[in-house]
């Protein structure tokens, strides 16, 4: 079994989807059923499907689930470009979130690579 509770991104992810839970928090009232819930979901798939890929036995299976958090990770990007373009958010937040989740995504990439090394 894999220990993924000890990889750094997951405990980044992890942490990210305590900020983005921050960050919702302060949207309107009316998005509370859309986007608020959409980004929290994509924000807590980075998370889930680390997870859910460690309990695989396979690295060709555990990768496939780094891709689908990968995706959720876009879909992040996405939420915080639609959040900023309603002035939901900020634009020093918008830049934050932005560079954290490209560093998700960057660190998600180079754990599946470096599962097929060796």
């Amino acid at each position: 079994m894999h220990k993924f509770k000890e990889l750094d991104v997951y405990k980044k992810a992890l942490t990210f989807t305590r900020v983005v839970r921050e960050t919702t928090k302060r949207f309107p009232k009316e998005e509370l059923f859309v986007l608020s819930s959409q980004f929290r979901r994509a924000a807590d798939s980075i998370v889930l499907n680390i997870a859910e890929g460690a309990g695989n036995s396979s690295k060709k299976e555990f990768a496939r689930f780094l891709d689908y958090s990968i995706r959720s990770g876009f879909e992040c990007l996405g939420c915080l470009d639609i959040s900023l373009q309603n002035k939901f958010i900020e634009e020093s937040a918008h830049s934050t979130l932005t560079h954290d989740v490209n560093e998700i995504v960057a660190m998600l990439y180079g754990l599946k690579k470096s599962l097929f090394r060796s």
